[in-house]
């Protein structure tokens, strides 16, 4: 998934390909996706759907679809960039698309980390949270409202940069083939560098629904700016079920598309998720405990 539906993208986008062979990769990387997790499934009764399917397709498909769209209005929005921008345009395409990746990666932790942070964020970020089980599609289950404040947090920098389409469209397919592989339940191992990459092993940790436990591994791509902000947590012992992702203050979050987009805007809207950020899970045991 990492190298080889990305980097045919890559191959395919600079080559001057048509892009509509992004969405090919893009279909055959859920389809990899899917067939992993029941060929070496975390968890079995993940693989299980829990009535929630037609909603979180519709989630991925809206989601999906404003990623793309993001990437068509790409050159209408740089018109209204003054300047040509200081994008390093000479250096070889697939070096363009990391810098791309490095810089989306800590716009969209900074808006993801300031989500848990920030009451009228945290509103629209919540649905995210309610997910029980780990999967694929789960990666673009958001609130389109916030999808778009994340997009906008990572490409806004790389628009005022110049950052060319081609590149573009190459970060669009790499954030879908990263939200898969990280919300996977696939049983996947990647050694050391599961302290680096943001995949599903670190992203779970994430998910645990008390206050202030999940605050750590905000990063989509990578858990370089969670080590510096010391957000980052593991342990290698620690295996989930479903009765510890959630929110442990709003358990009855709604479960229904339409519900989901018409909750941030109810009184009841406002759980709170936030809390003292930590850097370990010794909390975990105590609220359990309690």
């Amino acid at each position: 998934m990492l190298l080889g539906i990305n980097g045919a993208g890559i191959a395919l986008v600079a080559g001057g390909a048509n892009k509509a062979w992004l969405l090919v990769l893009l279909i055959a990387a859920i389809a990899l996706s899917f067939a992993a997790e029941r060929l070496l499934p975390y968890r079995d009764d993940w693989n299980s759907p829990q009535g929630d399917t037609g909603r979180d397709t519709a989630h991925a498909f809206v989601n999906e679809t404003l990623i793309l769209a993001s990437v068509v209005a790409i050159p209408a929005l740089a018109a209204l960039v003054p300047g040509d921008g200081i994008w390093p345009g000479s250096w070889p395409f697939v070096v363009q698309v990391l810098v791309a990746i490095l810089v989306a990666d800590l716009g969209i932790t900074a808006a993801h980390f300031a989500s848990h942070k920030i009451a009228v964020l945290w509103r629209f970020h919540a649905v995210h949270h309610s997910v029980t089980r780990f999967y694929g599609l789960n990666g673009l289950m958001k609130h389109p409202l916030h999808q778009a404040i994340e997009m906008t947090a990572g490409v806004t920098p790389l628009l005022l940069a110049g950052i060319p389409v081609p590149v573009a469209a190459a970060l669009s397919l790499a954030v879908a083939v990263q939200l898969l592989l990280q919300h996977s339940n696939a049983d996947y191992r990647v050694g050391p560098i599961r302290h680096i990459l943001a995949l599903n092993e670190g992203h779970r940790f994430h998910h645990l629904k008390w206050a202030g436990i999940g605050d750590v591994n905000f990063g989509l791509f990578t858990l370089i700016w969670d080590h510096l902000a010391r957000t980052y947590s593991y342990d290698p012992a620690r295996r989930f079920s479903s009765t510890d992702l959630g929110m442990a203050a709003k358990p009855d979050y709604p479960v229904t598309y339409l519900a989901q987009l018409g909750e941030p805007f109810t009184r009841h809207g406002a759980c709170q998720f936030t809390g003292e950020t930590t850097g370990t899970l010794d909390k975990v045991e105590q609220v359990k405990r309690a």
